[in-house]
């Protein structure tokens, strides 16, 4: 895949310390240490690391899931961190789009899948009117390979495969420019990973999605990145091309 030069993404110096102890023993234990990241237009960035490196915790300060301690993020040119008044939240927050590990617990089980596709349609006016949104998600359903039957079922009718699909639809709905993915393959059958890993580097490619891939197997982040990033103890340690 190629990639534009202009980074979509440039984080500078991100720092995120969490507290630990007690009520009359308190301290921080550091999960990202100042990290430096440029991610370009179109590319696939694999960030790769054992359990505990940080991954995850970058990717929820991306997310606006947490807040960092020190440092800046720049989306698309612009400061996150600084300028972002009510509506250009709602702006990133489309355009940033997260797919979380766990394809159950990221899919609330008394909903039908249409309301998973259905909500952020609305909640981001990528949609209006009821035959608009039932034709959007029956196309979203189509991008993810799966059939629009499935709409009126529930997540325990779906298999791990499906509901990773289901997921990564409901990403598409908002048409992000950026998607962090939280370790999306890690719950699936090894059968099944590679027709989800396929899927994702098909929609980069198709659409000029860029990625944050996010994964402790090396052999996936060879397989769907441009680019990999070894992280260790909340730092880079190492980085360089797929190939």
């Amino acid at each position: 895949m190629s990639a534009q030069h202009t980074p979509v993404m440039s984080i500078r110096g991100l720092e995120k310390t969490f507290p630990i102890g007690g009520m009359f023993s308190r301290g921080h234990v550091r999960a990202l240490g100042g990290v430096d990241l440029d991610i370009a237009h179109g590319e696939v960035v694999a960030l790769v690391g054992e359990s505990g490196s940080g991954k995850s915790t970058l990717a929820r300060c991306l997310a606006r899931l947490e807040k960092p301690t020190a440092g800046t993020f720049h989306f698309e040119g612009r400061d996150v961190l600084r300028t972002e008044p009510r509506n250009a939240s709602r702006e990133y927050r489309s355009a940033v789009q997260m797919i979380f590990q766990d394809p159950f617990g990221s899919l609330n089980p008394v909903h039908r899948v249409g309301h998973f596709l259905e909500r952020p349609l609305r909640l981001h006016d990528a949609a209006s009117g009821r035959a608009a949104i039932e034709a959007a998600k029956r196309k979203l359903m189509a991008k993810v390979d799966l059939p629009a039957e499935l709409l009126d079922r529930y997540p325990h009718e779906l298999s791990g495969g499906q509901r990773q699909r289901i997921a990564i639809a409901r990403a598409l709905a908002v048409n992000p420019r950026l998607i962090l993915a939280d370790e999306p393959t890690s719950m699936l059958d090894v059968s099944v990973r590679i027709g989800v890993l396929n899927l994702m580097r098909s929609l980069c490619e198709q659409q000029g999605i860029s990625m944050l891939y996010i994964t402790h197997d090396l052999a996936s982040a060879r397989y769907l990145a441009d680019r990999i990033v070894v992280m260790f103890a909340g730092e880079f340690v190492e980085g360089g091309d797929a190939m």
